[in-house]
């Protein structure tokens, strides 16, 4: 007890100093129009009274009180938070070049130091994101290219299905690796075996990362990063980065001493090749440097892995807690497609299946708080001052889930997407990749993935709970980190 006290006392003296230390806020004093916003106290700002392990519940909560822009303060990090779907459609589409930005995020500031995607700043994330959409494309994104590879690794996912023969078994682990081998080909020109151990424990850090990465824990470390060193989850993570790291530095060693200008069938041959004709001019700006390209393979591996595989592991676990919806696509899709293999083309003849997949997409509400904006300028921003370089938050669950938009936002229901006659409408409010100039790179890519895999998996299987277990018993409850994954279950996978 008195050591702990100690280490309290210490604690906050700490606190105390950065407090003194700390330089007023640009617009603290200001005169502006600010938005508005619980009082802070200080030190903590508005830390005391947040839900650290569901902060975005406590901001969902603060903006019935204070409106759909309001700004917080937790620890030193002043924040303004937008909800709903008009006012993150207004910042992120009608004013996307102020909120392009990324904010800067102390730990991910420390890991990526800007390079690569995702967490990168200005003229770098500009480069970084026309040089991946182009490689994308050009490797076949949207295109019978990538088509095939997908449709290839699902007649593999379920024929590894078939072996379980309709016993219980965690779903989970092999569909991350099977999407984690969509982008694993398209970034190393190459797939991996269900069982190989390297690319298993490839999977597990990525995804251990990415739930560490929306800890309490990290939260800590972002608003108090001066005290990162009492914090053991960011050297775990440090540690797991440093094995994709070594991972991927072993295969830029082998295609560098490789390289056929000829021979660009991944991402990393391109990116090396440009690299190779960047360092040939005179006027090199330096952005296709090693530390980029591991960055963006980091960015895209854990984007293409993570995301994908929740989403359909959601997608299994609501087919059998909701079996009536589950019986309806799997009957669309035996009329309309038979028994060949689904194409992207038939997206179209399956109205309901895009809507339930859509559905799935908006209630698991993948990544609740998005990643965080800046604004690029001073800007007004709906009668509102919000000045250069200010933290955003575009809270995404709050378009998601926006009462003024979806007849049951609170519930599983693919009638969201239909019209009165079943025919399947786009809705403005679908933003689970976010939106604007920071929308997820690999949209298209992600919508065939998700449509060709779950229509695959309903038209060879039912799912069913193990036995013992009703629907009933099935929780919906997530598993709260940086992304929404379901509990941990089991399914039976039975033969149609």
């Amino acid at each position: 007890m008195v050591c702990t006290g100690a280490i309290l006392t210490l604690l906050l003296f700490i606190l105390a100093i950065m407090f003194l230390l700390k330089k007023g806020n640009s617009w603290s004093n200001s005169s502006r129009n600010l938005p508005p916003g619980p009082t802070i106290i200080p030190i903590l700002g508005n830390l005391h009274m947040m839900d650290l392990k569901k902060p975005f519940k406590t901001m969902i909560e603060w903006s019935k009180e204070y409106g759909p822009i309001f700004r917080i303060k937790l620890g030193f990090q002043e924040m303004v938070v937008l909800t709903g779907y008009e006012t993150v459609k207004e910042a992120l589409v009608n004013q996307a070049d102020a909120f392009a930005e990324r904010a800067s995020v102390p730990f991910f500031e420390d890991v990526a130091k800007g390079f690569g995607l995702v967490f990168s700043h200005g003229e770098n994330w500009k480069v970084m994101r026309r040089f991946t959409l182009s490689t994308l494309r050009e490797h076949g994104m949207g295109k019978r290219i990538i088509e095939d590879k997908i449709t290839e690794e699902c007649s593999v996912l379920t024929k590894t299905m078939e072996i379980y023969a309709g016993k219980p078994f965690d779903v989970t682990t092999i569909l991350t690796a099977a999407v984690s081998n969509i982008i694993v080909s398209i970034l190393f020109g190459e797939r991996y075996e269900y069982e190989d151990t390297k690319f298993i424990k490839l999977v597990k850090i990525n995804s251990e990362n990415i739930r560490l990465s929306g800890s309490p824990a990290i939260l800590l470390y972002n608003l108090f990063p001066k005290l990162g060193f009492l914090l053991t989850t960011p050297k775990l993570m440090i540690k797991n980065q440093k094995e994709l790291h070594d991972f991927t530095q072993i295969i830029l060693k082998e295609y560098s001493q490789d390289l056929d200008e000829n021979d660009q069938r991944n991402l990393i041959k391109s990116f090396l090749l440009r690299q190779r004709e960047e360092n040939m001019n005179i006027k090199n700006d330096g952005y296709f440097c090693n530390e980029n390209l591991i960055g963006l393979v980091y960015d895209l591996f854990g984007a293409g892995t993570e995301t994908m595989a929740n989403t359909l592991s959601w997608s299994i676990l609501l087919m059998m807690k909701y079996p009536e919806i589950q019986s309806k696509v799997q009957e669309e899709i035996a009329k309309e497609i038979g028994v060949r293999q689904p194409r992207t083309e038939d997206r179209t003849k399956l109205p309901y299946t895009d809507a339930v997949i859509h559905e799935v997409q908006r209630f698991a509400d993948i990544v609740p708080t998005n990643l965080p904006h800046a604004t690029t300028m001073d800007v007004t921003f709906k009668g509102f001052f919000i000045p250069k370089g200010m933290y955003i938050l575009p809270l995404l669950t709050s378009v998601l889930h926006d009462e003024s938009q979806w007849e049951k936002p609170h519930e599983f229901y693919p009638e969201h997407f239909l019209d009165s006659e079943g025919k399947f409408v786009k809705r403005d409010a679908f933003m689970p990749f976010s939106a604007g100039q920071r929308v997820c790179a690999g949209e298209n890519l992600a919508k065939m993935e998700l449509f060709l895999f779950f229509t695959n998996l309903l038209q060879k299987f039912t799912f069913h709970p193990p036995p013992g277990t009703s629907k009933d018993d099935l929780d919906l409850t997530p598993v709260v980190g940086l992304t929404f994954t379901p509990m941990a279950y089991k399914t039976c996978a039975v033969l149609c």
